[in-house]
């Protein structure tokens, strides 16, 4: 038995006819006849009735017929399947985040990206950045977002340095001015990350020589924008998580001293390339783009 037989004996099953079955698969009828005597012999089953013109499927022939159903059923699972891999909307995709992206940022990208794409199984860990960097280069995920610099071999690192925002509460006074200045900070409290990290260091030296009416100090970028929509002082973070506050009890605004709060997308160099990992990395940064832009001024 050969798939150009179990072919042929399908057109059959299908048109009911040995000449349209011929048209089907683009051969003569002969041919046709010839597949299905072959099958015949091979398989020792008796599959059509003939009576001149007229075929009738016996009943081996439709015991027989409901197998090859489910197995040409599989078979266009499988060319579905590499259809959709041709367009880059099956396979895998496996992204790893520090929280200021996957708490919020990135999974409502993610959502978006996966609307055409029923048949990609993506996975999404929020870890902190040194985590991030190690399930990328260990093969855990294909793609990371962490923060900066990264000073190590065997990455491609793609990054865009974004200006540090002011988040402030709404109806507060300096909701009317444009731009911050650090003095207009003099005297108000302000809600700061927890130092360790290069850009809470970045903004404490903006700050220095600031009076300040105290600090609050939290680890995670949300807790401080939450904060800040509850009135609790201003906090200067970063424009990716800002964005989410907007319109939820928080003001933002550029400040005028440039603080680096760009982040890194990281993949292994060693890895072959995924299509389906560079269209996500290329429509997340689109994306990323569209949503802060708004808030940013250029510097210089």
């Amino acid at each position: 038995m050969n798939l150009r037989q179990v072919e042929a004996f399908r057109a059959v099953m299908l048109t009911g006819q040995m000449t349209t079955a011929a048209e089907l698969m683009s051969i003569t009828q002969p041919a046709v006849s010839r597949l299905i005597r072959d099958l015949e012999y091979t398989t020792k089953l008796r599959l059509f009735d003939r009576r001149g013109n007229q075929i009738n499927p016996t009943q081996e022939a439709v015991t027989l017929w409901k197998e090859v159903e489910r197995a040409f059923v599989g078979l266009n699972r499988i060319a579905a399947v590499a259809e959709e891999i041709a367009r880059q909307s099956a396979g895998t995709l496996r992204i790893a985040a520090m929280p200021a992206l996957g708490n919020g940022f990135l999974p409502r990208f993610l959502a978006r990206f996966l609307r055409d794409k029923p048949s990609l199984h993506a996975s999404l860990s929020g870890l902190p950045s040194s985590m991030v960097i190690e399930a990328v280069a260990a093969g855990q995920a294909d793609i990371g977002y962490a923060d900066g610099p990264l000073d190590r071999p065997g990455f491609t690192i793609e990054t865009r340095p974004l200006p540090g925002v002011v988040a402030i509460p709404d109806g507060h006074a300096l909701c009317a001015r444009q731009v911050i200045c650090p003095d207009d900070l003099k005297g108000q409290r302000m809600i700061s990350l927890e130092p360790g990290t290069i850009f809470a260091m970045r903004v404490e030296v903006a700050l220095a020589g600031i009076p300040k009416l105290s600090t609050l100090e939290t680890k995670l970028s949300h807790t401080a924008l939450a904060l800040v929509a509850e009135g609790a002082g201003i906090a200067i973070i970063d424009p990716t998580s800002a964005s989410e506050f907007v319109g939820r009890g928080v003001t933002v605004r550029p400040f005028s001293i440039f603080i680096d709060a760009g982040f890194l997308a990281i993949r292994a160099s060693g890895q072959s390339r995924s299509g389906i990992v560079d269209r996500f990395e290329k429509e997340f940064w689109d994306y990323h783009d569209q949503q802060v832009s708004p808030l940013l001024i250029r510097q210089g």
